[in-house]
């Protein structure tokens, strides 16, 4: 059982103020850190943390998770969590959340920006004016109404923007490689190619898995319409920037809006390198698209709530990895939390421990899911120390937490 005094938590990566006051209000001892770690840097520091909180660019690796010998969860306090290994946090019985609708509209309303502001050609315009130049033209401008907008990945960020799209008087055509109602007027495309092939805007929504590495290429921007714009604000490794560099100086593309980068600095005021820096028609930020104060404090609240929630009541709700969890709390019951592999007999067995040693059960909840399974047992009455180490050396025991 962890002491509420003693749990300590570790936020990298300037997590949100709302996070620290949430998870300071339950007692717990916080350290802020304002940049990301790397895997050295991380094992020397994770060593008695309990909790971890990152953004995008901090990487818990399997030797991370090793080296952590106090670790029970891991908060990504953004959307993505491929910067996290899940399969070693799933092996180690720790619980990961994310937060996978807090900054939609942030990632939204900056893409939406982009392509007006690429359209209307203002970066150039804003340019000339701070060099004293009045370059009062039509030439090149454009209004967005009418024009089509391709996305690709039609997950949380991509079905908002076609919404948003939609209602500026664009027509959205879509692609995702897993089945996804169109809404509204939206075209779905067959393939990624008709998509690329029919569209004055592409812009990218997709995860980075690794089998998403170097997705979209030279081929995919040659099948580009020339004179269409690009813009990626999903995950750095998708596009080869190179290719992109190439497609924008040959005048293929008209322009591009990028806010991740395959390397980004590790902090701020870092240098940042890029191929596509220089460019006048490419619109460089440093990823913020859900970098805005209300989806830092929806996040930094949400996430901080996932974390206390299973510290204390070993809740998994929209755990990413771990079956999702959730048994009312009882006045008076200890709690006690079983993380094992999916083999059939689990439960059977742990019921017979708890009945040899005459604890009784007042209410129990199992789920399961892939190769692992979470049990959650309340029991009223006391229980001796040698019903904790029958359940812990169970063959298929990966986790034991008493929590009351």
């Amino acid at each position: 059982m962890i002491d509420q005094a003693k749990v300590r938590v570790l936020l990298l990566e300037s997590i949100h103020r709302d996070a620290v006051t949430r998870l300071e209000a339950e007692g717990y001892s916080v350290e802020s850190v304002r940049n990301a770690l790397d895997e050295v840097e991380l094992i020397e520091r994770i060593q008695g943390v309990h909790l971890l909180g990152i953004r995008s660019k901090t990487q818990v690796t399997a030797k991370v998770l090793e080296a952590a010998d106090s670790l029970v969860a891991v908060g990504a306090f953004c959307i993505g969590t491929d910067q996290i290994d899940l399969h070693a946090a799933s092996a180690g019985g720790v619980a990961v959340f994310n937060a996978p609708f807090s900054n939609t509209r942030s990632v939204v309303e900056l893409a939406i920006a982009e392509i007006i502001s690429m359209t209307r050609r203002l970066t150039e315009k804003n340019a000339l004016m701070h060099e004293g130049v009045w370059d009062k033209s039509a030439d090149g401008a454009h209004e967005i109404r009418g024009r089509r907008l391709g996305i690709v990945g039609y997950g949380n960020i991509g079905t908002q923007l076609s919404v948003l799209a939609e209602n500026l008087g664009m027509h959205v055509s879509f692609y995702d490689t897993a089945d996804k109602l169109a809404l509204s007027n939206a075209h779905r495309c067959a393939s990624l190619e008709e998509l690329l092939e029919t569209c004055d805007f592409v812009t990218l929504h997709v995860d980075g898995r690794p089998g998403n590495l170097g997705f979209f290429g030279a081929d995919q921007f040659r099948r580009m319409r020339r004179g269409s714009l690009f813009l990626n604000l999903s995950r750095g490794i998708v596009v080869d920037h190179v290719a992109l560099r190439d497609a924008l100086a040959s005048g293929h593309l008209a322009g591009a809006a990028v806010d991740v980068f395959p390397t980004e600095p590790k902090g701020r005021g870092d240098e940042f390198v890029s191929e596509l820096r220089g460019l006048p028609n490419v619109i460089l930020t440093p990823h913020i698209g859900g970098s805005t104060e209300e989806a830092q404090s929806d996040i930094g609240d949400f996430v901080a709530n996932k974390l206390v929630h299973f510290v204390e009541d070993g809740n998994t709700t929209l755990s990413v990895n771990l079956p999702g969890v959730a048994l009312p709390e009882q006045d008076g019951m200890s709690r006690i939390v079983h993380v094992h592999l999916n083999t059939p007999g689990v439960l059977a067995k742990v019921n017979s421990i708890l009945a040899q040693h005459a604890v009784n059960v007042e209410g129990q909840l199992l789920s399961t899911r892939g190769e692992y399974g979470y049990l959650i047992t309340d029991i009223s009455g006391g229980y001796s120390d040698e019903v904790l180490d029958q359940l812990r050396n169970m063959e298929q025991t990966v986790r034991l937490r008493v929590l009351s």
